[in-house]
């Protein structure tokens, strides 16, 4: 798994977000404090305080070269 955290302050970075997220085939979740939500999902991204970095998880298990590269592509939400 690769985790790190992110900043999603304005409405379009939730879009650009959830629109990268989409393109790729691995798992991804976002994690705020006890609340976990697919990371696909632009309402349960909005269920969260983004007044916060949040912490994204990237599940590897399967495809671990598609996994890196969604990382790299997420380098610009990075908090």
């Amino acid at each position: 798994m690769i985790s790190f955290d992110i900043r999603l302050s304005k409405m379009d970075d939730v879009r650009r977000f959830v629109a990268t997220t989409s393109a790729s085939p691995v798992d991804v979740d976002l994690v705020a404090g006890r609340y976990l939500v697919d990371g696909k999902s632009i309402m349960g991204i909005f269920s969260l305080d983004l007044s916060k970095p949040v912490n994204v998880q990237i599940h590897t298990d399967a495809k671990p070269d598609e996994a890196s590269a969604l990382a790299e592509a997420l380098k610009e939400f990075v908090a």
